[in-house]
């Protein structure tokens, strides 16, 4: 499938900002699923590009001057392969095992992956998909609950959530099993939404392979996800994430 991404993030402040420092994890990796056919940053000053400890590409734009309002683009054309998302990869997946204060899974987090464990230990893929749909019927899709800084406990405990705190909320069961499973943000392809905004799922590590799974959707990921970065949760891989010197509300 070729995608074509036009992607838009406008901060505009009420009052004059000094200085301004943002991550952009706005560029997508080649991998053995997905093919950069052309992809160009539109931003107010250059940026210093680098990888990121997760290997995804990291673009740090500083402003040093006073502004009142930044705008950030992301323009290309992307081919992905057709059927479900895996990829092989030969590094460790143990890092992934490890907790982070948004992805700490508490009581309740442990009672629900608990009843899983037996099955995902015998066969891995089928019982890591039986547990995304239980997710998905315990923690129904809905707007305004949280936001950007709510734990997966406190996101599990409201009962309802977005695709990020779907992704988190997953991500911390699979940890409390046993299983390495990280955060990944990008974008997904739907008929009925042509316009969307970023969207955000899992990948999960099984033998040499990690499978993208989709809590939001119940699904697994496929040729229609277009990923940006991996990280562990949220703050490591999303789009665009910053620090300012003044600016009062944003």
């Amino acid at each position: 499938m070729k995608l074509l991404v036009q992607h838009r993030t406008v901060y505009r402040y009420d009052e004059r900002v000094a200085h301004s420092t943002q991550y952009l994890r706005l560029t997508p990796a080649d991998s053995a699923r997905q093919h950069v056919l052309d992809w160009q940053l539109g931003l107010p000053a250059r940026a210093v590009r680098s990888r990121d400890a997760f290997g995804n590409w990291l673009h740090t734009l500083t402003l040093d001057h006073p502004h009142h309002e930044i705008l950030i683009q992301a323009n290309g054309t992307v081919e992905t392969r057709d059927g479900p998302a895996i990829e092989t990869d030969p590094a460790s997946p143990l890092p992934y095992l490890r907790h982070t204060p948004l992805t700490m899974p508490d009581r309740a987090i442990r009672q629900f992956a608990a009843p899983f464990a037996e099955l995902v230990g015998r066969e891995p893929a089928t019982g890591l998909e039986a547990m995304l749909h239980a997710l998905l019927d315990a923690m129904p899709y809905l707007p305004g609950r949280t936001d950007a800084t709510t734990p997966a406990a406190a996101a599990f405990a409201a009962g309802a959530g977005v695709c990020q705190d779907h992704a988190q909320v997953y991500v911390a069961a699979c940890r409390s099993l046993g299983v390495p499973a990280r955060y990944v943000s990008g974008y997904l392809y739907a008929e009925d939404q042509p316009e969307v905004a970023s969207h955000a799922w899992a990948e999960v590590r099984i033998g040499d392979d990690w499978h993208g799974l989709d809590p939001s959707n119940g699904c697994r990921a496929d040729g229609r996800y277009l990923k940006l970065a991996v990280g562990m949760d949220y703050l490591a891989a999303c789009p665009v994430r910053g620090v300012r010197s003044g600016g009062g509300g944003e």
